[in-house]
Parts: structure tokens; C-alpha cells; sequence
């Protein structure tokens, strides 16, 4: 009898250990004041976590410039095919875009996706982005860097960007590839 009790006991501790462990992982992850819904894999979040702590939020001194002046300025580069480290209308790489587009107006941009992201507000849900929101993703090559691509997000669920296949292109957000690697944007303007 004793031994059927500690049985149905254990049972019921596994089963609700179980249930806390599921509700738990379809809980939205919050971090600071953000609510990270689509950030599914806790090594995803705490690369996230990481990021953020060692900064994010920085402002960017855009002065003049405004998101119609900087879409357009990328724009000019679509069809420029893609290169790692491409920054010409010859070959172009996806944060090679951003700062380009950035220093044809005279404003210093990081170079690289990863920096690129430590500027703007950050913006954790899509459904929030606007045109002129810079957009960044995760796990689009094989690195050890956390932000691997960027680009500029136009509205309607579309994104200017420089694709390893298609060199510079638009793209919708919602593309399958595209949106299970999105982490967030971030409003520089």
C-alpha cells in the first residue's frame, strides 16, 4: 500500500513538472520591456540575453536624413549581385547596404549586421515595424556571431536587403526562411 502511494505520488510530481515545463515554453519570453513571442529556442534566447547586456539601444545621430532618403539610397544598389564583404555596385553583402546607404549621407554605420543592431530602438514585435525600421535575423550562415543579416524593412511585410542568392533584392518578411530567423528591428529615424 505504501509502495502504491509513493508510486501514484511520484506519478502525479512527474506529470506536474511536466505541465509547468510546457506552459512554460509556450510562455512569451520578456526580457527588460520587450516580449520576445518568436524567440523559441532557449539558446536563441539567451544569445538574445547576451546581446542585449553587452548593449543595445544606442542612438544614432541621423541628423537630415529620414527613411525615405535612406530606402531610396538602397534602392539604387537592387540587382547589385552579393559578396561577403562587398561594398560597391559591383558586389554588396547585406550589412555592406546599411552602411553604404548610411555613409552616402555622411552618417558613420557600423560595418557589420552584429554592430549594426546595438543602434535604434529596438523593436521586438514585427506587427510594430515601420518603413524605415532597420530589420535584423539570426542563424542565416554557419558563425559565431549572434546577428548574422540586416536590412530595411519597406512596410507591407517587405524588406529591402542583400541576399547570398539573389544579391540585392526585396523580400517579404513573412517568407518562411526569413521569418523563422527574424529577432527584431530597430528604429533609427
Amino acid at each position: 500500500m505504501e509502495t502504491a502511494r509513493f508510486k501514484n505520488g511520484l506519478l502525479k510530481t512527474a506529470f506536474l513538472a511536466l505541465m509547468l515545463l510546457a506552459s512554460e515554453s509556450c510562455a512569451p519570453r520578456v526580457y527588460g520591456s520587450h516580449t520576445w513571442e518568436h524567440v523559441e529556442q532557449r539558446r536563441d534566447l539567451s544569445q538574445l540575453e547576451r546581446f542585449l547586456e553587452q548593449g543595445a539601444g544606442q542612438p544614432l545621430a541621423t541628423g537630415a536624413l529620414n527613411a525615405e532618403a535612406l530606402i531610396n539610397t538602397a534602392r539604387s544598389y537592387l540587382g547589385v549581385p552579393h559578396c561577403m564583404g562587398g561594398t560597391t555596385r559591383r558586389c554588396m553583402d547585406c550589412s555592406g547596404l546599411l552602411h553604404t546607404s548610411f555613409r552616402t549621407h555622411g552618417i558613420d554605420f557600423p560595418r557589420s549586421s552584429e554592430e549594426q543592431a546595438r543602434y535604434g530602438t529596438i523593436i521586438s514585435d514585427r506587427k510594430q515595424l515601420r518603413r524605415g525600421d532597420l530589420v535584423f535575423f539570426i542563424r542565416s550562415y554557419n558563425t559565431s556571431k549572434f546577428i548574422t543579416h540586416s536590412g530595411i524593412y519597406l512596410g507591407d511585410d517587405q524588406f529591402l536587403h542583400a541576399s547570398s542568392s539573389q544579391g540585392v533584392t526585396i523580400t517579404a518578411l513573412s517568407n518562411p526562411w526569413w521569418s523563422e530567423r527574424f529577432i527584431f528591428g530597430s528604429r533609427v529615424f
